[in-house]
């Protein structure tokens, strides 16, 4: 049986960002990171044009702490920022508004940063190579306040309708089926716990690979849709027995402990209502008109 949502009665609002520059903090002076085993490394982390790194793409293997695909956005002040990362629902439209790339659209795929500060939003690569640090990008938001018809107790999260309705989830038996690419289990669960879930970011530990391999996470990409098992992401993220949560791989793995790819929550429930269905093609390039 096909989902029935209020997408009727959505608001569509616009928000807007910057392309912003990639930080380092100026205290310590010292810009090196320690690893899992306590080794300092430097790479590239958020923020700005990634040319090279696109949803679809692995989530492993780049020399990069938690790399953003595409292109990073944010406001240039915290109370605006605030709006434009709560509001912003992965899927939704994003349109060039200055620079050589003006009118140009793509969508946005997640949230992440230090605290979730930074919207992230796919364009195809030849469009990236035309877009410079501070154009600015508007969002078409629309996706909060969505609800799905007799499933009151699931918490949809930065997730439009326009995605919602092409990952083909379906009623059976009073559940939820969610076809997914992966099942992550709730210790594998890092960096993020106790965050809001409204726009702060969850990460995979991936220190540990026996568990990796047991739980056949080692081909994660970006973009896939996850499932989590016992994770209440209703209000905050935290453990909680027969709750779970589904969510879109939103950045790539990094060396840290705790750091792994990021999730982007899109649904979350308290209640065991919903089952995961492995699905291999259970990506965002593969529910959105997607160039790369």
């Amino acid at each position: 049986m096909k989902m029935k949502t209020n997408e009727n009665l959505l608001v569509n609002v616009s928000v807007m960002g910057s392309v912003c520059q990639p930080n380092f903090q100026s205290l310590p002076a010292e810009p090196y990171r320690l690893d899992s085993n306590g080794n300092p490394f430097l790479l590239p982390s958020w923020g700005s044009v990634v040319h090279n790194v696109s949803v679809g793409d692995s989530a492993f293997g780049w020399e990069a702490d938690c790399i953003h695909p595409g292109v990073s956005i944010k406001y240039s002040n915290e109370t605006g920022n605030r709006g434009l990362n709560i509001l912003s629902c992965v899927g939704n439209e994003a349109i060039i508004m200055s620079g050589d790339a003006k009118n140009a659209k793509g969508f946005v795929t997640g949230k992440s940063g230090r605290f979730s500060e930074q919207v992230i939003v796919h364009f195809p690569k030849k469009i990236r190579e035309k877009i410079s640090i501070n154009d600015k990008i508007l969002i078409k938001s629309i996706g909060v306040g969505l609800k799905i018809s007799d499933f009151e107790n699931v918490f949809c999260k930065s997730l439009s309708p326009n995605l919602f309705n092409k990952m083909n989830v379906k009623i059976s038996k009073n559940k939820m089926n969610i076809p997914v690419a992966h099942i992550i289990p709730e210790h594998l669960i890092g960096a993020g716990s106790g965050l809001t879930s409204e726009s702060g970011s969850l990460h995979i530990q991936t220190a540990d690979n026996s568990e990796m391999k047991k739980h056949k996470l080692n081909n994660i990409k970006l973009g896939d849709i996850i499932y989590i098992e016992n994770y209440d992401s209703s209000y905050q993220h935290g453990f909680l027995r027969n709750a779970w949560a589904v969510g879109i791989i939103g950045q790539t793995n990094g060396p840290r402990a705790g750091y792994g790819p990021g999730i982007t929550i899109l649904m979350s429930s308290k209640i065991n209502n919903a089952k995961p269905k492995i699905e291999t093609k259970a990506n965002i390039v593969n529910y959105i008109s997607f160039i790369k």
